[in-house]
């Protein structure tokens, strides 16, 4: 809860598929007293199966196309906007296959985190676990991250380890992956809410 009001942390969550890491915040925010609820999830397609899964659990589910934008500027001052009108107060990346502007990510900056399935600073960008396995790596892992304007490369919240196995796949190391995603993101939200996480440099402190 926050410390003011005792109402729980508004997030607005960003996905743009599956929506399996939404799936998983969705269900921590149900059990009662979790400092947190999902205000509003935003997606760039219309399809995407994340806003199916808000929707069945009364979400404000809304599809920003970004076809009705110019630019990349007035798209991300839209996504604020939609933000902003449900009272977010944390932005959590869940899939979201789009880059957001400079002026976003300031706008938002130390309230923006992103989960990815690789041990940051180890193998950022697309295709993470194919990464991996391509370099042979033993360990692999998932990461929660603030958002900075790079790529993965903000400061690191928590991180779990998963063995790579001599016979994995990209799909068998993702899943064993997704696995820790699933835990370590509403744990690394629990944090933010409980105003336990501090920035320092590069480095998160974690009360």
């Amino acid at each position: 809860m926050t410390p003011a009001t005792g109402a729980p942390l508004g997030l607005g969550v960003l996905a743009s598929g599956r929506g399996s890491n939404l799936q998983a915040i969705l269900d921590a925010t149900a059990v009662p007293g979790f400092p947190a609820r999902v205000a509003v999830v935003v997606s760039d397609r219309e399809r995407a199966q994340a806003l199916e899964r808000a929707r069945a659990r009364g979400v404000p589910a809304v599809w920003l196309n970004p076809k009705d934008f110019g630019d990349r500027p007035a798209y991300d001052a839209a996504l604020t906007g939609a933000l902003e009108a449900h009272g977010v107060g944390l932005v959590c990346l869940a899939g979201f296959m789009r880059i957001l502007g400079p002026a976003f990510v300031r706008a938002w900056a130390g309230r923006i985190l992103n989960v990815h399935p690789a041990l940051l600073p180890a193998f950022p960008g697309l295709a993470a676990q194919r990464q991996a396995l391509e370099h042979g790596v033993k360990v692999a892992g998932a990461t929660v991250h603030f958002v900075d304007e790079g790529v993965d490369t903000g400061p690191i919240v928590l991180q779990a380890s998963v063995p790579v196995h001599p016979d994995d796949t990209e799909e068998s190391l993702s899943a064993r992956i997704l696995v820790e995603e699933h835990r370590l993101y509403p744990e690394a939200i629990r944090l933010f809410a409980e105003r336990r996480l501090t920035i320092v440099g590069r480095r998160v402190l974690v009360r």
